[in-house]
Protein backbone atom coordinates (compact mmCIF):
# COMPACT_ATOMS: atom_id res chain seq x y z
CA UNK A 1 0.00 0.00 0.00
CA UNK A 2 1.89 3.27 -1.15
CA UNK A 3 2.17 5.77 1.59
CA UNK A 4 -0.18 9.15 0.92
CA UNK A 5 1.44 12.48 -0.45
CA UNK A 6 2.09 14.88 2.09
CA UNK A 7 -1.10 17.20 2.09
CA UNK A 8 1.59 20.46 0.72
CA UNK A 9 1.55 22.89 -2.70
CA UNK A 10 3.38 21.28 -5.38
CA UNK A 11 6.21 24.39 -4.81
CA UNK A 12 6.77 23.26 -1.77
CA UNK A 13 9.91 21.48 -0.26
CA UNK A 14 11.08 19.47 -3.35
CA UNK A 15 14.28 18.75 -3.71
CA UNK A 16 16.63 19.69 -6.08
CA UNK A 17 18.37 16.14 -6.46
CA UNK A 18 14.85 14.18 -6.10
CA UNK A 19 13.74 16.42 -9.12
CA UNK A 20 17.00 16.21 -11.48
CA UNK A 21 15.90 12.41 -10.86
CA UNK A 22 12.63 12.42 -12.18
CA UNK A 23 13.39 15.24 -15.35
CA UNK A 24 14.69 12.67 -17.82
CA UNK A 25 16.76 13.61 -20.60
CA UNK A 26 16.72 16.87 -22.36
CA UNK A 27 14.77 16.91 -25.97
CA UNK A 28 16.31 17.67 -29.50
CA UNK A 29 14.31 18.12 -32.36
CA UNK A 30 14.79 14.55 -33.55
CA UNK A 31 12.67 13.76 -29.94
CA UNK A 32 9.55 15.58 -31.67
CA UNK A 33 9.50 13.23 -34.21
CA UNK A 34 9.25 10.32 -31.12
CA UNK A 35 6.25 11.75 -30.18
CA UNK A 36 4.74 12.56 -33.43
CA UNK A 37 5.17 8.80 -33.72
CA UNK A 38 3.39 7.69 -30.58
CA UNK A 39 0.56 9.75 -31.57
CA UNK A 40 0.16 8.62 -34.17
CA UNK A 41 0.34 5.12 -33.19
CA UNK A 42 -2.08 6.07 -30.46
CA UNK A 43 -4.31 7.79 -32.94
CA UNK A 44 -4.38 4.34 -35.13
CA UNK A 45 -5.12 2.58 -31.92
CA UNK A 46 -8.17 4.34 -30.67
CA UNK A 47 -9.26 5.34 -34.36
CA UNK A 48 -9.43 1.45 -35.05
CA UNK A 49 -11.80 1.10 -32.42
CA UNK A 50 -14.71 2.11 -34.45
CA UNK A 51 -13.36 0.73 -37.38
CA UNK A 52 -14.95 -2.89 -39.26
CA UNK A 53 -13.17 -5.71 -40.40
CA UNK A 54 -12.49 -4.28 -43.92
CA UNK A 55 -10.73 -0.95 -42.32
CA UNK A 56 -13.17 1.51 -43.00
CA UNK A 57 -15.53 3.03 -39.82
CA UNK A 58 -19.27 1.96 -40.01
CA UNK A 59 -22.42 3.57 -38.86
CA UNK A 60 -24.24 1.91 -36.26
CA UNK A 61 -28.00 0.66 -36.62
CA UNK A 62 -31.16 2.58 -35.70
CA UNK A 63 -33.93 0.77 -33.67
CA UNK A 64 -37.72 0.90 -34.17
CA UNK A 65 -37.45 3.14 -31.13
CA UNK A 66 -35.03 5.46 -32.14
CA UNK A 67 -36.63 5.48 -35.55
CA UNK A 68 -40.23 6.23 -34.35
CA UNK A 69 -39.12 8.90 -31.67
CA UNK A 70 -36.39 11.04 -33.23
CA UNK A 71 -36.62 10.03 -37.36
CA UNK A 72 -39.79 9.56 -38.47
CA UNK A 73 -43.04 11.02 -36.76
CA UNK A 74 -44.89 7.59 -36.94
CA UNK A 75 -46.25 5.52 -34.19
CA UNK A 76 -44.24 2.76 -33.68
CA UNK A 77 -47.25 0.10 -34.01
CA UNK A 78 -48.05 2.29 -37.25
CA UNK A 79 -44.69 1.49 -38.13
CA UNK A 80 -44.60 -1.96 -38.23
CA UNK A 81 -48.12 -2.17 -39.60
CA UNK A 82 -46.64 -0.10 -42.79
CA UNK A 83 -43.39 -2.86 -42.71
CA UNK A 84 -46.02 -5.81 -42.31
CA UNK A 85 -47.90 -4.83 -45.14
CA UNK A 86 -44.94 -3.40 -47.49
CA UNK A 87 -42.72 -6.78 -47.69
CA UNK A 88 -40.23 -4.63 -50.27
CA UNK A 89 -39.21 -2.20 -47.81
CA UNK A 90 -36.51 -2.52 -45.78
CA UNK A 91 -37.78 -5.16 -43.09
CA UNK A 92 -34.24 -4.05 -40.29
CA UNK A 93 -32.95 -7.01 -38.67
CA UNK A 94 -33.05 -8.43 -35.13
CA UNK A 95 -30.35 -9.61 -32.39
CA UNK A 96 -32.74 -12.49 -31.52
CA UNK A 97 -35.96 -14.23 -32.62
CA UNK A 98 -38.72 -11.86 -31.62
CA UNK A 99 -36.24 -9.11 -30.51
CA UNK A 100 -36.01 -5.44 -31.97
CA UNK A 101 -35.89 -4.56 -35.18
CA UNK A 102 -32.74 -2.63 -36.51
CA UNK A 103 -32.17 -0.40 -39.72
CA UNK A 104 -29.16 0.58 -41.40
CA UNK A 105 -29.62 4.96 -41.79
CA UNK A 106 -29.44 3.95 -45.53
CA UNK A 107 -33.09 2.30 -44.94
CA UNK A 108 -34.03 4.57 -42.13
CA UNK A 109 -33.63 6.66 -45.51
CA UNK A 110 -35.54 4.75 -47.94
CA UNK A 111 -38.43 4.50 -45.51
CA UNK A 112 -38.92 7.84 -44.92
CA UNK A 113 -39.37 8.21 -48.53
CA UNK A 114 -41.76 6.01 -48.85
CA UNK A 115 -43.75 7.56 -45.60
CA UNK A 116 -43.23 10.81 -47.56
CA UNK A 117 -45.42 9.50 -50.35
CA UNK A 118 -47.84 7.47 -49.13
CA UNK A 119 -48.19 9.21 -45.10
CA UNK A 120 -50.34 12.16 -44.28
CA UNK A 121 -49.41 14.84 -45.81
CA UNK A 122 -49.70 17.06 -42.49
CA UNK A 123 -46.53 15.78 -41.64
CA UNK A 124 -42.53 17.08 -42.25
CA UNK A 125 -41.19 13.59 -43.47
CA UNK A 126 -38.48 15.49 -45.57
CA UNK A 127 -36.96 18.51 -44.78
CA UNK A 128 -37.73 21.76 -46.36
CA UNK A 129 -35.39 22.34 -49.59
CA UNK A 130 -36.97 24.61 -52.16
CA UNK A 131 -36.09 23.57 -55.42
CA UNK A 132 -33.69 25.66 -57.79
CA UNK A 133 -32.02 27.18 -55.16
CA UNK A 134 -27.99 26.17 -54.48
CA UNK A 135 -26.91 24.35 -50.96
CA UNK A 136 -26.34 26.96 -48.32
CA UNK A 137 -22.15 27.08 -46.59
CA UNK A 138 -22.28 27.06 -43.38
CA UNK A 139 -19.12 27.97 -41.68
CA UNK A 140 -18.24 27.19 -37.73
CA UNK A 141 -15.63 29.58 -36.91
CA UNK A 142 -13.81 31.49 -33.70
CA UNK A 143 -10.28 31.84 -33.15
CA UNK A 144 -10.25 30.98 -29.46
CA UNK A 145 -9.59 26.94 -29.25
CA UNK A 146 -11.33 24.54 -27.06
CA UNK A 147 -15.07 25.96 -27.51
CA UNK A 148 -16.44 23.18 -29.15
CA UNK A 149 -16.22 24.47 -32.52
CA UNK A 150 -15.19 21.19 -34.72
CA UNK A 151 -17.73 19.58 -32.17
CA UNK A 152 -20.61 21.22 -33.20
CA UNK A 153 -19.81 21.60 -36.72
CA UNK A 154 -19.66 17.87 -36.67
CA UNK A 155 -22.87 17.68 -34.78
CA UNK A 156 -24.65 19.79 -37.10
CA UNK A 157 -23.44 17.59 -39.84
CA UNK A 158 -24.99 14.29 -38.64
CA UNK A 159 -28.12 16.12 -37.39
CA UNK A 160 -28.29 17.14 -41.11
CA UNK A 161 -27.52 13.89 -42.48
CA UNK A 162 -30.48 12.36 -40.04
CA UNK A 163 -32.78 14.70 -40.74
CA UNK A 164 -32.52 13.86 -44.62
CA UNK A 165 -30.26 16.38 -46.11
CA UNK A 166 -27.29 15.70 -48.41
CA UNK A 167 -24.42 16.89 -46.34
CA UNK A 168 -20.43 17.47 -47.45
CA UNK A 169 -18.11 18.59 -44.53
CA UNK A 170 -14.94 20.30 -45.52
CA UNK A 171 -12.01 20.72 -43.17
CA UNK A 172 -10.26 23.88 -43.33
CA UNK A 173 -8.34 22.97 -40.52
CA UNK A 174 -4.61 21.13 -40.66
CA UNK A 175 -5.00 19.71 -37.35
CA UNK A 176 -7.89 17.67 -39.34
CA UNK A 177 -9.90 17.23 -36.54
CA UNK A 178 -13.19 16.90 -38.10
CA UNK A 179 -11.34 14.82 -40.75
CA UNK A 180 -10.62 12.02 -37.91
CA UNK A 181 -14.16 12.81 -36.94
CA UNK A 182 -14.84 11.77 -40.26
CA UNK A 183 -12.87 8.22 -40.78
CA UNK A 184 -11.11 10.32 -43.68
CA UNK A 185 -7.70 9.53 -45.17
CA UNK A 186 -5.42 12.07 -46.20
CA UNK A 187 -2.52 11.86 -47.64
CA UNK A 188 -0.58 15.13 -48.57
CA UNK A 189 -2.07 18.24 -49.53
CA UNK A 190 -3.14 17.48 -52.39
CA UNK A 191 -6.45 15.68 -51.23
CA UNK A 192 -7.14 19.17 -49.35
CA UNK A 193 -9.03 22.31 -50.96
CA UNK A 194 -4.94 23.04 -51.51
CA UNK A 195 -5.29 22.33 -55.44
CA UNK A 196 -8.50 24.19 -55.48
CA UNK A 197 -7.28 27.56 -54.11
CA UNK A 198 -3.99 26.65 -56.59
CA UNK A 199 -6.41 26.30 -59.80
CA UNK A 200 -8.30 29.62 -58.86
CA UNK A 201 -5.00 31.34 -58.60
CA UNK A 202 -3.71 29.75 -61.80
CA UNK A 203 -7.24 30.41 -63.60
CA UNK A 204 -6.08 33.99 -62.89
CA UNK A 205 -2.92 34.20 -63.82
CA UNK A 206 -3.89 32.85 -66.95
CA UNK A 207 -6.56 35.26 -67.80
CA UNK A 208 -3.69 37.98 -67.04
CA UNK A 209 -1.35 36.20 -69.15
CA UNK A 210 -4.14 36.68 -72.35
CA UNK A 211 -4.08 40.41 -70.91
CA UNK A 212 -0.06 40.78 -71.20
CA UNK A 213 0.38 38.82 -74.78
CA UNK A 214 -2.69 41.43 -76.15
CA UNK A 215 0.06 44.30 -74.70
CA UNK A 216 2.82 42.64 -76.32
CA UNK A 217 4.41 41.65 -72.65
CA UNK A 218 6.25 38.20 -71.75
CA UNK A 219 3.36 36.06 -69.96
CA UNK A 220 4.02 34.38 -65.99
CA UNK A 221 4.67 31.03 -66.58
CA UNK A 222 3.09 28.47 -64.38
CA UNK A 223 5.26 26.81 -62.26
CA UNK A 224 4.73 22.24 -61.60
CA UNK A 225 2.43 23.39 -58.47
CA UNK A 226 -0.42 25.39 -60.79
CA UNK A 227 0.15 23.27 -63.79
CA UNK A 228 -0.86 20.10 -61.79
CA UNK A 229 -3.64 21.99 -60.20
CA UNK A 230 -5.35 23.29 -62.88
CA UNK A 231 -6.27 19.68 -63.77
CA UNK A 232 -8.11 19.18 -60.03
CA UNK A 233 -12.04 19.46 -59.30
CA UNK A 234 -13.54 19.46 -56.52
CA UNK A 235 -15.17 16.16 -57.37
CA UNK A 236 -12.12 14.52 -57.32
CA UNK A 237 -10.83 15.46 -53.59
CA UNK A 238 -14.01 14.01 -52.01
CA UNK A 239 -14.37 10.72 -49.97
CA UNK A 240 -17.36 9.14 -49.09
CA UNK A 241 -17.60 8.50 -45.51
CA UNK A 242 -19.61 5.87 -42.95
CA UNK A 243 -22.68 8.53 -42.92
CA UNK A 244 -24.58 7.35 -46.53
CA UNK A 245 -25.22 11.20 -46.61
CA UNK A 246 -22.43 12.80 -45.71
CA UNK A 247 -18.92 13.17 -47.84
CA UNK A 248 -15.92 14.97 -46.94
CA UNK A 249 -13.16 16.84 -48.23
CA UNK A 250 -10.54 16.36 -45.34
CA UNK A 251 -7.27 17.98 -44.43
CA UNK A 252 -3.48 17.16 -42.50
CA UNK A 253 -1.06 18.96 -42.01
CA UNK A 254 0.35 19.94 -45.14
CA UNK A 255 -2.73 22.19 -45.74
CA UNK A 256 -0.90 24.78 -43.23
CA UNK A 257 1.97 25.28 -46.11
CA UNK A 258 -1.31 27.21 -47.66
CA UNK A 259 -0.98 29.81 -45.00
CA UNK A 260 2.78 30.35 -46.52
CA UNK A 261 1.88 30.02 -50.38
CA UNK A 262 -1.76 32.08 -50.76
CA UNK A 263 0.75 35.42 -49.73
CA UNK A 264 3.06 34.55 -52.00
CA UNK A 265 0.67 34.10 -55.20
CA UNK A 266 -1.15 37.33 -54.06
CA UNK A 267 1.88 39.64 -54.38
CA UNK A 268 2.86 37.59 -57.91
CA UNK A 269 -0.79 38.36 -58.73
CA UNK A 270 -2.31 41.53 -56.63
CA UNK A 271 -5.54 41.80 -58.46
CA UNK A 272 -6.37 38.18 -57.68
CA UNK A 273 -9.08 37.73 -55.02
CA UNK A 274 -7.73 35.69 -52.84
CA UNK A 275 -10.74 35.36 -50.68
CA UNK A 276 -13.40 33.96 -53.35
CA UNK A 277 -10.87 30.90 -54.42
CA UNK A 278 -13.04 28.81 -52.40
CA UNK A 279 -16.36 29.88 -53.55
CA UNK A 280 -15.89 30.43 -56.94
CA UNK A 281 -14.14 26.83 -57.26
CA UNK A 282 -16.97 25.10 -55.63
CA UNK A 283 -19.52 27.03 -57.62
CA UNK A 284 -17.76 26.01 -61.02
CA UNK A 285 -17.25 22.33 -59.73
CA UNK A 286 -20.97 22.24 -59.22
CA UNK A 287 -20.97 21.41 -55.73
CA UNK A 288 -23.78 23.29 -54.53
CA UNK A 289 -25.93 21.41 -56.61
CA UNK A 290 -24.88 18.18 -55.59
CA UNK A 291 -25.56 18.88 -51.93
CA UNK A 292 -27.52 20.41 -49.68
CA UNK A 293 -25.35 22.02 -47.29
CA UNK A 294 -21.93 22.02 -47.03
CA UNK A 295 -20.10 23.05 -43.23
CA UNK A 296 -16.59 24.66 -42.89
CA UNK A 297 -14.75 23.79 -40.00
CA UNK A 298 -12.04 26.50 -40.03
CA UNK A 299 -8.87 26.75 -38.26
CA UNK A 300 -8.66 28.54 -34.96
CA UNK A 301 -6.94 31.57 -36.23
CA UNK A 302 -8.01 34.44 -38.92
CA UNK A 303 -6.13 33.14 -41.51
CA UNK A 304 -5.97 32.99 -45.43
CA UNK A 305 -7.81 29.78 -45.14
CA UNK A 306 -10.33 31.16 -42.34
CA UNK A 307 -11.12 34.26 -44.66
CA UNK A 308 -11.89 31.93 -47.82
CA UNK A 309 -14.17 29.58 -45.45
CA UNK A 310 -16.01 32.56 -43.63
CA UNK A 311 -16.34 34.85 -47.38
CA UNK A 312 -17.67 31.36 -48.86
CA UNK A 313 -20.12 31.01 -46.02
CA UNK A 314 -23.76 32.12 -46.45
CA UNK A 315 -24.41 31.65 -42.54
CA UNK A 316 -21.41 32.02 -39.94
CA UNK A 317 -22.20 29.83 -36.11
CA UNK A 318 -19.41 31.24 -33.95
CA UNK A 319 -19.14 28.87 -30.70
CA UNK A 320 -18.31 30.02 -27.20
CA UNK A 321 -18.37 29.16 -23.67
CA UNK A 322 -20.12 30.92 -20.95
CA UNK A 323 -17.15 32.83 -19.40
CA UNK A 324 -15.55 36.17 -19.32
CA UNK A 325 -12.50 35.02 -21.48
CA UNK A 326 -14.27 33.34 -24.26
CA UNK A 327 -17.04 36.31 -24.44
CA UNK A 328 -14.07 38.62 -24.53
CA UNK A 329 -11.72 36.56 -27.15
CA UNK A 330 -15.21 36.03 -29.01
CA UNK A 331 -15.84 40.20 -29.18
CA UNK A 332 -12.06 40.66 -30.27
CA UNK A 333 -13.08 37.68 -32.90
CA UNK A 334 -15.89 40.10 -34.17
CA UNK A 335 -13.85 42.94 -34.69
CA UNK A 336 -10.74 42.09 -36.24
CA UNK A 337 -13.69 40.23 -38.89
CA UNK A 338 -15.20 43.69 -38.92
CA UNK A 339 -11.56 45.66 -39.94
CA UNK A 340 -10.38 42.42 -41.75
CA UNK A 341 -13.51 42.50 -44.30
CA UNK A 342 -13.98 46.17 -43.95
CA UNK A 343 -10.21 46.91 -45.34
CA UNK A 344 -11.04 44.15 -48.06
CA UNK A 345 -14.21 45.74 -49.26
CA UNK A 346 -12.30 49.51 -49.08
CA UNK A 347 -9.69 48.53 -51.03
CA UNK A 348 -11.77 47.17 -53.74
CA UNK A 349 -13.84 49.85 -54.02
CA UNK A 350 -11.56 52.69 -54.67
CA UNK A 351 -10.36 50.28 -57.64
CA UNK A 352 -13.89 49.89 -58.35
CA UNK A 353 -14.97 53.40 -58.22
CA UNK A 354 -11.63 54.92 -60.42
CA UNK A 355 -13.45 52.21 -63.28
CA UNK A 356 -16.83 52.64 -62.99
CA UNK A 357 -17.27 49.66 -61.61
CA UNK A 358 -19.90 47.96 -59.01
CA UNK A 359 -18.39 48.05 -55.67
CA UNK A 360 -17.27 45.12 -53.29
CA UNK A 361 -19.94 44.29 -50.21
CA UNK A 362 -19.61 40.73 -47.95
CA UNK A 363 -22.83 39.81 -46.32
CA UNK A 364 -23.57 36.88 -44.79
CA UNK A 365 -27.35 35.59 -44.65
CA UNK A 366 -27.29 34.94 -40.92
CA UNK A 367 -24.43 35.43 -37.81
CA UNK A 368 -24.91 33.53 -34.55
CA UNK A 369 -23.22 33.01 -31.55
CA UNK A 370 -23.68 29.63 -29.79
CA UNK A 371 -23.29 28.56 -26.40
CA UNK A 372 -21.10 25.46 -25.80
CA UNK A 373 -20.53 23.12 -22.69
CA UNK A 374 -23.15 25.09 -20.88
CA UNK A 375 -23.63 24.06 -17.08
CA UNK A 376 -27.25 25.92 -16.01
CA UNK A 377 -26.05 25.94 -12.55
CA UNK A 378 -22.72 27.93 -12.74
CA UNK A 379 -23.26 29.77 -15.68
CA UNK A 380 -26.91 30.85 -15.77
CA UNK A 381 -26.21 34.55 -14.80
CA UNK A 382 -23.07 35.21 -17.04
CA UNK A 383 -25.20 33.39 -19.75
CA UNK A 384 -27.92 36.27 -19.17
CA UNK A 385 -25.55 38.81 -19.37
CA UNK A 386 -24.05 37.93 -22.76
CA UNK A 387 -27.50 37.00 -24.17
CA UNK A 388 -28.73 40.84 -23.22
CA UNK A 389 -25.82 42.32 -24.88
CA UNK A 390 -25.49 39.89 -27.77
CA UNK A 391 -29.34 40.02 -28.43
CA UNK A 392 -30.71 37.86 -31.48
CA UNK A 393 -26.99 37.56 -32.44
CA UNK A 394 -26.59 35.12 -30.01
CA UNK A 395 -28.71 31.56 -30.07
CA UNK A 396 -31.34 31.49 -27.92
CA UNK A 397 -30.56 27.40 -27.31
CA UNK A 398 -27.49 27.00 -24.65
CA UNK A 399 -25.69 23.70 -25.91
CA UNK A 400 -25.74 21.69 -22.33
CA UNK A 401 -22.55 19.16 -21.03
CA UNK A 402 -23.92 15.92 -20.26
CA UNK A 403 -22.10 12.89 -19.47
CA UNK A 404 -22.88 11.74 -22.76
CA UNK A 405 -20.86 14.19 -24.25
CA UNK A 406 -17.77 13.25 -22.59
CA UNK A 407 -18.84 9.18 -22.92
CA UNK A 408 -19.14 10.01 -26.60
CA UNK A 409 -15.85 11.98 -26.86
CA UNK A 410 -13.87 8.97 -25.40
CA UNK A 411 -14.96 6.37 -27.89
CA UNK A 412 -14.04 8.60 -30.69
CA UNK A 413 -18.24 9.11 -31.64
CA UNK A 414 -20.21 11.60 -32.61
CA UNK A 415 -23.01 11.61 -30.25
CA UNK A 416 -25.24 10.36 -33.08
CA UNK A 417 -23.16 7.60 -33.54
CA UNK A 418 -23.48 6.29 -30.06
CA UNK A 419 -25.29 3.15 -29.25
CA UNK A 420 -28.26 4.28 -26.99
CA UNK A 421 -27.74 0.64 -25.29
CA UNK A 422 -24.36 1.62 -24.00
CA UNK A 423 -26.28 4.55 -21.68
CA UNK A 424 -28.71 5.05 -18.97
CA UNK A 425 -32.15 5.85 -21.39
CA UNK A 426 -32.27 8.79 -19.27
CA UNK A 427 -28.54 10.09 -19.69
CA UNK A 428 -28.72 9.66 -23.74
CA UNK A 429 -31.64 10.87 -24.01
CA UNK A 430 -30.73 14.34 -22.00
CA UNK A 431 -27.62 14.27 -23.95
CA UNK A 432 -29.29 13.62 -27.16
CA UNK A 433 -31.85 16.30 -26.67
CA UNK A 434 -29.11 19.27 -26.26
CA UNK A 435 -27.90 18.58 -29.47
CA UNK A 436 -31.01 17.92 -31.31
CA UNK A 437 -31.76 21.79 -29.89
CA UNK A 438 -28.85 23.15 -30.93
CA UNK A 439 -29.72 21.37 -34.59
CA UNK A 440 -33.17 23.03 -34.25
CA UNK A 441 -31.77 26.21 -33.84
CA UNK A 442 -29.93 26.08 -36.53
CA UNK A 443 -32.22 24.37 -38.77
CA UNK A 444 -34.93 27.61 -38.02
CA UNK A 445 -32.13 29.60 -39.42
CA UNK A 446 -31.41 27.74 -42.52
CA UNK A 447 -35.34 27.52 -43.24
CA UNK A 448 -35.93 31.30 -42.63
CA UNK A 449 -32.68 32.25 -44.81
CA UNK A 450 -33.74 29.56 -47.80
CA UNK A 451 -37.69 31.07 -47.68
CA UNK A 452 -36.65 34.55 -48.11
CA UNK A 453 -34.53 33.61 -50.93
CA UNK A 454 -37.06 31.28 -52.20
CA UNK A 455 -40.09 34.67 -51.90
CA UNK A 456 -37.18 37.01 -53.19
CA UNK A 457 -36.53 34.74 -56.80
CA UNK A 458 -40.38 34.06 -57.02
CA UNK A 459 -40.80 37.93 -56.57
CA UNK A 460 -38.27 38.39 -59.25
CA UNK A 461 -40.29 36.22 -61.79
Amino acid sequence: MSSEAPPLPPYFNIDPDQALAGLGDATDVAGFAALAEACARGRTDLASRGLNESGGRTLRLFSTWEITRYLIPVAPAHFRRVLRQNTDLPQGTSETAGGAKWFTLDEVLRLRAFFSEAGSKAKEYRPYRPEGLAAKMVAVANFKGGVGKTSTAAHLAMSAALDGYKVLVIDLDSQGSMTSIFGGMVADEWQTVFPLLARHYGTHMQAENQARLARGEDPVPLDDTLSEAMGVRAQDLVQKTHWPNIDLLGAQLNLYWAEFQIPVWRMQGRSWKLWDALADTLAADGVLDDYDLVFLDTPPALGYLTINGLSAADILLVPLGASFLEFDSTGRFFDMLHSTFASIEEAENMAARALGRAGLSFEWDAVRAVLTRYDASQQAELGALMQAYLGQALSPHRQDFTALIGQAGEQVNGIYEADYRDFNRETYVRGRDTFDQTYAAFKRLLVGVWRREELETNKGE
